[in-house]
């Protein structure tokens, strides 16, 4: 092996020894999920913007521009309206229910099991994915500088995630975060810049680009404008990438783990700065990538970004890929720790009554087993884009994230409603997925019947066929429409009324309603 690989493996190594290191602190469950809510500002920004910027947010927003253009950069936008967005107008809320997983907000307004493990669901179809995704990237990198099997490498990625979260706990990730952002955010815009220069500056890197855009006919314009990849695909990665964040249940865990409350609003905005960078620095890197090596896409594109690192020197490539690894854990841990703690809590009605030392063995248990199996997906199955892969995730969590809104910010919402617009909004986008990815083929053209028709339906929308418009429109219209029909029983009024108490500012706002 190469000094390159040297440097990666160091680098998994030592996050591995410091999750056991840390580990003496977690004595309880509180002190695992939530850090034993003692977070100050920064601990908690670098903790929360580590959740943002792993595979999706380096390799993914990079290899989406080497094959897409630069319009992929929106990522970077959205990572910042995202986390502005939780801590405006979610953080706070969630600290003071002092929430494990975020779908305890019915539980504890409706005393709904149904809609906490709906939720639950919703949100595991994005987590799922992360979890899958972080492992898979791991490989990748490893397999790419030291030639070893791929299992090999999902082997490495797997024990690396999984005994950091069960050692670590949430304040590990948040501590270790602050590592993994500056050499993330640092190291690969160092790199990119040494790599601008071998190929002879930023004019060049124009020129090279244009070159190989000409070669695989793909459109100049259209390929360096923010708005190439068309104002359809900018709204849905919107919808996907920003609207779903309060119901990603990562960040409930994180507003209970804050030492105040006055530290989740700057913190939650920090937070959205750092993560809006680390998609600029990648996309920097793509089109250095893309003007080097070509108009990739798929996994090839993301060997390649590897190998622009190690031809700018080994000891540099190291540097950079080791950063892509940070991304990588930066977020596998703590949405791995979600995962845990919204199986435990959501899932296994009985944990409500665990003793704390239970319910920390449950925790890890359950964390030891999703992400075994998880690292067992990532190297069954092969994927093309891992951002789009990831957006598909991320649409599905709209649907709970907007009864959420409902239910802080309009106090008649109804349990059925929440429910059935839950229900609604997540079978309505992953239906639209299904019909996509099974018709949208030109084989389908002419073969009559349903699959041409919406064959046809897919030319004729395009981009507005994508399934996160239906996440966003269907709860927005179902939850109000069952509320007014079906209004709350009186015999729900105390617990609206110890629910609204809790949340003090907000209730004051609700008045009206």
């Amino acid at each position: 092996m190469g000094l390159t690989a040297y440097v990666i493996l160091g680098y998994l190594a030592f996050f591995a020894a410091a999750g056991f290191y840390i580990s003496s602190s977690n004595r309880s469950s509180a002190d695992w999920a939530i850090g034993g809510g003692s977070l100050g500002v920064f601990m908690l920004a670098f903790g929360v913007a580590g959740t943002r910027i792993g595979g999706a947010g380096t390799y993914g927003v990079a290899g989406d521009v080497i094959s897409g253009g630069i319009g992929n950069l929106w990522y970077g936008v959205n990572s910042f309206a995202a986390l502005a967005l939780v801590g405006m107008f979610f953080a706070i809320p969630y600290r003071r229910l002092q929430l494990s997983s975020v779908g305890e907000v019915f539980d504890r307004r409706f005393a709904s099991r149904r809609c906490q493990s709906l939720t639950s669901l919703c949100v595991q179809a994005e987590y799922l994915v992360v979890n899958i995704i972080e492992p898979y990237v791991i490989a990748t990198i490893i397999t790419g500088v030291t030639g070893w099997p791929f299992g090999v490498g999902i082997i490495i990625g797997a024990v690396v995630i999984v005994g950091f979260t069960v050692t670590g706990g949430l304040k590990g990730t948040a501590i270790t975060n602050i590592v993994h952002c500056t050499v993330i955010i640092v190291g690969l815009a160092f790199v990119g810049f040494i790599a601008m220069q071998n190929i002879g500056g930023w004019s060049e890197v124009v020129v090279q680009a244009d070159a190989m855009l000409t070669a695989a006919g793909k459109d100049i314009p259209s390929w360096w404008s923010f708005t190439g990849i068309g104002w359809a695909t900018i709204i849905a990665l919107f919808i996907s990438a920003t609207i779903h964040t309060p119901a990603a249940s990562v960040y409930a865990n994180y507003a209970s783990s804050a030492a105040r409350q006055e530290y989740l609003i700057p913190g939650f905005v920090l937070a959205g700065v750092v993560a809006a960078l680390m998609p600029l620095v990648a996309g920097f890197i793509g089109i250095l990538t893309m003007a080097s090596y070509g108009s990739e896409s798929g996994l090839s594109g993301y060997l390649n970004i590897a190998q622009l690192a190690i031809d700018s020197g080994p000891l540099l490539g190291g540097i950079a890929l080791a950063a892509v690894l940070a991304a990588v854990i930066s977020s596998g841990a703590p949405i791995l720790l979600g995962s845990a703690t919204m199986l435990v809590n959501d899932w296994i009605p009985a944990s409500k009554d665990y003793s704390s030392d239970k319910k920390l063995r449950a925790y890890k248990i359950v964390t030891i087993i999703y992400g075994s199996s998880a690292a067992f997906c990532a190297w069954y199955f092969n994927f093309g884009s891992v951002l789009q892969f990831l957006l598909l995730g991320f649409a599905m969590v709209v649907p709970p994230a907007i009864a959420i809104t409902y239910v802080f910010y309009w106090k008649r919402t109804t349990e059925q409603a929440a429910f059935w617009g839950i229900l609604a909004g997540f079978a309505g986008g992953l239906t639209m997925w299904i019909l996509n990815r099974s018709f949208e083929g030109a084989a389908n053209a002419d073969v009559g019947g349903f699959a041409q028709f919406w064959y046809e339906v897919c030319q004729s929308l395009g981009e507005w066929r994508d399934p996160s418009f239906l996440t966003l429109l269907i709860p927005v219209i179902v939850i109000p429409l069952v509320t007014l029909l079906a209004p709350a029983k009186q015999v729900d009024q105390q617990q609206s009324d110890e629910f609204y108490r809790k949340l003090g500012r907000i209730q004051r706002n609700l008045d009206w309603a």
